[in-house]
Parts: C-alpha cells; sequence; structure tokens
C-alpha cells in the first residue's frame, strides 16, 4: 500500500509546476484497507502517515512519519509497509496499534524529459524498522531500496509515468523473508488547472515464499486549492491477488509553501 501513496504523490508532483517558489510540502493522508491478505481473517489496516517533503526541479526528499492500527491480525503475522510481509493460517487473532515504519527517499532527475525521451529519475529509500515487531506492527528491521522513475508529457495535460526496484528486505531472527521487485505504471490527466486525475496499477513480489505478492488498481482525485499544489486527495484501490487487501480508500491533504 506504501508503494501505492507513493506512486500517487510523484505522478501528481509530475504535473506541478511552482517547485522553486513553493519547495516544500506537509502532507497527512489517512487510508483504510480490508481483505484476507492470503489468510483466514478479514484483517482491517487503518495506515496514517504524514509526511514532509523537499522539492526543486531536480531532487525530491521525503520524510514519511506514520502511524498504524490492525485489526483482526492472525497471531504470527507481522506487517509492513502496510500491508503483510508474513502470513499464518492461525485462526486466533490480536489488535494492535502504534508507530509504523519510519522512511527516508530520495530522488534525483539525471536525464531531463525532453521530446519524446522521457525523464530519467533514479531513487532510493530507506525503511527504518521503527515499528514495534512483538505487536505485529513491523519486522524491526531495516529495508533498502533502489530504482528507476520514468515520466513524460503528452501534449500539455497527461503525464504517463513508470517505476521499477528492487527492495533489500531485513529479515527478523527466524525468519527468512525475500527481496522483491516493486513496479508501477499509470497517466495522470491535469482535467483543469486544478483537478487531476490519476489511474495506475501498483504492485511487487512477496516477501514471503508461497504467497501471492501485492497487485492493485488505483483511482485517485487531487483538487489543487492553489496554483502551488495545496490541497486534498481521494483515492480508491482495488485488489487484484490475494496478496493485496479487496477494497481500500484514502483521503488526505497537503500544504505546498
Amino acid at each position: 500500500m506504501r508503494l501505492i501513496r507513493d506512486a500517487l504523490l510523484a505522478a501528481v508532483l509530475v504535473s506541478q509546476s511552482a517547485w522553486a517558489a513553493h519547495p516544500w510540502t506537509i502532507g497527512n493522508v489517512p487510508s483504510y484497507y480490508q481483505g484476507h491478505y492470503g489468510t483466514p481473517q478479514t484483517i482491517g489496516i487503518f495506515y496514517d502517515p504524514t509526511y514532509l517533503q523537499y522539492q526543486t526541479p531536480q531532487l525530491r526528499l521525503k520524510l514519511t512519519i506514520p502511524y498504524i492500527s490492525v485489526s483482526n491480525l492472525p497471531v504470527g503475522a507481522t506487517l509492513t509497509n502496510g500491508t503483510l510481509s508474513t502470513r499464518t493460517q492461525n485462526t486466533q487473532t490480536t489488535t494492535a496499534s502504534g508507530l509504523g515504519d519510519v522512511w527516508l527517499a530520495g530522488h534525483f532527475t539525471v536525464i531531463p524529459e525532453r521530446g519524446l525521451r522521457p525523464a530519467l529519475v533514479p531513487y532510493a529509500k530507506i525503511k527504518l524498522g521503527t515499528a514495534s515487531a512483538a505487536k505485529g506492527l513491523g519486522t524491526g528491521r531495516n529495508d533498502y531500496e533502489f530504482g528507476l522513475g520514468l515520466n513524460t508529457t503528452i501534449g500539455v495535460n497527461v503525464f504517463p509515468f513508470a517505476h521499477v526496484g528492487y527492495r533489500f528486505v531485513g529479515s527478523p531472527p527466524g525468519q527468512r523473508l525475500r527481496n522483491i521487485a516493486t513496479y508501477d505504471a499509470g497517466v495522470s490527466i491535469a482535467a483543469t488547472l486544478h483537478n487531476i486525475i490519476t489511474a495506475m496499477y501498483a504492485g511487487s513480489q512477496s516477501e514471503q515464499a508461497g504467497y501471492a505478492g501485492p497487485s492493485d488498481v488505483i483511482l485517485a482525485w487531487n483538487h489543487n486549492v492553489t496554483t502551488a499544489g495545496s490541497g486534498f486527495q481521494v483515492y480508491l484501490d482495488n485488489g487484484l491477488s490475494n496478496g493485496s487487501a479487496n477494497v481500500g480508500v484514502g483521503v488526505g491533504g497537503q500544504i505546498v509553501f
């Protein structure tokens, strides 16, 4: 789920041009997801990330600090990034909440968009294992991801984008989590000066052998109240695999200054 929020934010930023005058963004996008995630239980996950971002035409740095709450989590299962990293078929469940995993991310445009050539934007992310492993809210280990983003413009208001990455996953004692590939692709359309519609697909491999990875289609609407990009966002998510939630929704906003 977290990769969905990051990709949506990146897609919206592609269509904004006020970075130099307004480089800072602070935002909050609470979301709720419900599904089986490959377990016998219907799990509910509330994920509430607050982020601070610094943006220039070439550089984007972002810090995300989330609060997370999960209900009906099978005993022995573990969350990571707002979804499940390990699953069990245990019929006993638990409820927990607290600080999630803190993320640091950096994106840098090495080749700008020109004509038919898309912009090339390598990125690096670090997940700090700050979520409680004892509560099942995280693995307690750091993850490291490296990847490449592509984005371009068609006409003046259509913004295709894609990202592919590879995540080195930290495994807790007694577990053998796998490193995974992550990927997404979609398009943002500036319907008007203040309204942006985004449709995208996002997925990744499963960190746990024997289970499907998350696979989702997402539709989002951003309404910019100011020309700098302050406004709000609503998005809907439909899971395509049993590694995803059945359904999810997010509503939040951002202030650009």
